[in-house]
């Protein structure tokens, strides 16, 4: 989507539109409401009657970027993966596809917590809440297919998937899916060999 084409949208979804794209291209923090208002083209009395401020702007923005962005995860590794077994490594394939596009500017909830550092502001609160959502995904996809210790193997993908995003974005490359997709077998592995040794025992 390209700023040119919210043109025959209704105001308040341009102004989340071009916002969006803003925020995602540039980071919150560099981006005006004067700006927002110009692209979207809107009066400034319409902006102000939709968001009562920029922030107000911004939470909506990470709310439907979250709700968006695992929409697209869930359908990605579904759609890699149709036997369970292979979902939870289809997770960093389905990376590998996200880092490939051009528009690929890291991951927008870990640019507004490095933007947004204080932990009690509501932008970091939401971009966090949006980690802890990517979790359960990852816990359920584990559970699926039997791991035990899905909670702790979760919070090491989810590690690895962060880590392999600002990997993706310091090298303009993909090839950080493929490396973390490498440790996330390993670590599969070894909580199967785990679990068996616990059993046997």
């Amino acid at each position: 989507m390209t700023i040119e084409n919210t043109a025959a949208k209704a105001p308040r979804e341009r102004i989340l539109d071009v916002a969006g794209l803003l925020f995602y291209q540039n980071g919150i923090r560099a981006v005006g409401v004067d700006t927002i208002i110009a692209e979207a083209d809107v009066a400034k009395m319409t902006f102000y009657k939709h968001f009562k401020s920029k922030d107000a702007l911004v939470l909506e923005f990470l709310r439907l970027r979250d709700e968006a962005w695992r929409a697209w995860f869930y359908g990605a590794v579904l759609r890699l993966a149709p036997r369970a077994e292979n979902r939870p490594l289809a997770v960093f394939d389905a990376l590998g596809e996200r880092f490939a596009r051009a528009d690929f500017r890291g991951c927008a909830f870990i640019n507004t917590m490095v933007e947004v550092a204080d932990g009690d502001h509501l932008a970091h609160q939401a971009a966090a809440e949006h980690k802890r959502k990517v979790i359960d995904l990852l816990r359920a996809f584990l559970v699926e297919v039997g791991i035990e210790d899905a909670e702790r193997l979760a919070h090491s993908f989810l590690l690895l998937m962060d880590g392999a995003i600002v990997t993706a974005v310091r090298e303009g490359r993909p090839d950080a899916a493929i490396a973390a997709r490498r440790i996330a077998e390993l670590l599969l592995i070894h909580s199967q060999i785990k679990v068996t040794r616990l059993r046997d025992g």
